[in-house]
């Protein structure tokens, strides 16, 4: 299994914080963002990264060099020259030919822990997987989904908020025949006008129309994802959570006599 980090935006409604580095570089408890995913994945036993880079690229190229000889694993990076004037299609689409076998594809700015990482990792049933999670209201900003059952039919921020059953968390499982027709659908995708404003998951929608794409359920499992100062915050928060339970969890133990 191979991952494939979509990092190669500034994260402008960070600014200033973003003004010289990329938001997948924010320190978060310690560590940079794209540094905690890097370690949730390699703790399970994940090797094989690609990251598609863009902004401030020689600073993530430095970073992941680092990262890469402290978690021992292969990184490699696609370098996206339309990253100031397009929106993420044109990223994955970039990273095409890395896309020739089972892959996770993830955007650049979430922080989660390996037991999220497991749960994609143990799903199966189709081809292509969105994970999702459930919530009570769903706003503006969310990337919403409706599904017939377990498989779903449509993925969008302008989805009806009275039709949208859950929203899509950043993490796509491609297994099987799946990399081949997500390849296809991107090539299809970027000949057309639109191409460089549109985002990703306008081609898992495609898809869904084609082949059946099933979910991921990661309701209960903890996660965030980082677009606002607000979400920096609570980043930064649970990753000193996360961080003081594995501490715990390491200190010797005295053993009675």
């Amino acid at each position: 299994m191979k991952v494939i980090i979509l990092a190669a935006g500034q994260g402008r409604r960070l600014l200033p914080l973003t003004a010289e580095v990329p938001k997948a570089l924010l320190d978060i408890g310690g560590q940079t963002l794209i540094g905690r995913q890097i370690d949730a994945f390699a703790a399970c036993g994940i090797k094989e990264f690609v990251v598609v880079t863009g902004f401030a690229s020689d600073k993530m190229e430095e970073a992941l060099e680092r990262i890469a000889s402290r978690d021992r694993v292969t990184i490699r990076t696609v370098y996206n020259p339309f990253y100031a004037v397009s929106d993420n299609l044109a990223s994955c689409w970039m990273a095409r030919h890395e896309m020739d076998g089972d892959f996770i594809q993830v955007n650049g700015d979430n922080v989660f822990r390996s037991d999220l990482v497991e749960a994609l990792l143990a799903a199966n049933g189709h081809d292509v997987l969105v994970a999702i999670n459930r919530k009570e209201a769903y706003d503006e900003d969310d990337m919403k989904v409706m599904l017939d059952g377990d498989r779903l039919t449509e993925i969008g921020k302008t989805l009806p908020l009275e039709a949208v059953d859950a929203e899509a968390t950043g993490f796509y499982v491609f297994r099987k025949e799946g990399p081949a027709l997500y390849r296809q659908t991107l090539e299809e995708m970027m000949r057309e006008p639109s191409a460089l404003h549109q985002w990703f998951p306008a081609a898992i929608g495609r898809l869904a129309k084609r082949i059946p794409v099933g979910v991921v359920d990661l309701t209960g499992h903890v996660w965030c994802e980082v677009d606002f100062p607000s979400d920096l915050t609570q980043a930064r928060r649970l990753a000193a959570e996360w961080d003081a339970e594995r501490a715990e969890r390491r200190r010797p133990r005295l053993i009675s006599p």
